[in-house]
């Protein structure tokens, strides 16, 4: 994770979270003050109400595109910087982090944890 991937991360602003599994993909959108950067195991930790959609995409292929952006970060071309996340996801329902997510969030059901395997600057 470089330093403008996390300026763009300090921001508010929409995730979008998309499996290629289904036909049509699935899509969802959270927001990016919900998430939780966690630099040290290079994850994201997203609170999910709903994502059935994507969880039940999981059972097949658990590999994740996220898209995040933000106009208040200088991007490659002027304002603006965005940003692909791949990796692999999975959900929590217990442990540390689903607390402490739980807690912050009452109304999540789980925790979408995202195993980060590469972040593309886009603009």
């Amino acid at each position: 994770m470089n330093q403008k991937f996390l300026d763009v991360m300090a921001h508010e602003g929409p995730v979008t979270i998309v499996t290629i599994n289904a036909h049509p993909a699935s899509v969802v959108n959270t927001w990016m003050s919900y998430v939780k950067v966690d630099q040290k195991n290079n994850a994201l930790y997203i609170p999910a109400a709903g994502m059935h959609s994507i969880e039940n995409d999981f059972k097949q292929d658990n590999t994740v595109l996220l898209t995040v952006g933000s106009k208040e970060v200088e991007g490659t071309e002027g304002p603006g910087a965005g940003f692909h996340i791949t990796g692999k996801g999975s959900f929590l329902n217990d442990g540390p982090e689903y607390i402490e997510m739980k807690k912050k969030f009452p109304w999540i059901r789980e925790v979408l944890k995202v195993n980060i395997d590469k972040i593309d600057q886009k603009i």
